[in-house]
């Protein structure tokens, strides 16, 4: 079983910064997508980064010239680097790692359990 677990997440002042990351617990033999997803109290789940095999990014454009995703793949980690935090970025934050397990596997979409940020004075 895969298992993501993302950290970093916590209470910020506007205008702070806060870098989550996310890490699996079993490696991931063809890694597609990653992404991180948000969603604030009683809203939907929105897309805020995401990066595909040969790299290729997208940002929400509410986060573009703010956010951050890059991977590392020698630690296996996703990481989204937040600078300029607002208020409205407030929300639970999840990844998402789309890939096959192994190469007999089906390629899936595996979630984190999420993290709390928090853009508050």
């Amino acid at each position: 079983q895969v298992q993501l677990v993302e950290s970093g997440g916590g209470l910020v002042q506007p205008g702070g910064s806060l870098s989550l990351s996310c890490a699996s617990s079993k490696r991931i033999f063809n890694l597609y997508r990653v992404a991180w997803y948000r969603q604030a109290l009683g809203k939907q789940r929105e897309l805020v980064a995401d990066m595909n095999s040969i790299g290729t990014i997208q940002y929400a454009d509410s986060v573009k010239g703010r956010f951050t995703i890059s991977r590392d793949k020698v630690k296996d980690t996703v990481t989204l680097d937040m600078d300029s935090l607002k208020s409205e970025d407030t929300a639970v934050y999840y990844c998402l790692w789309n890939g096959r397990r192994t190469p007999e596997d089906p390629a899936v979409d595996y979630w984190g359990q999420g993290t709390q940020v928090t853009v508050s004075s």
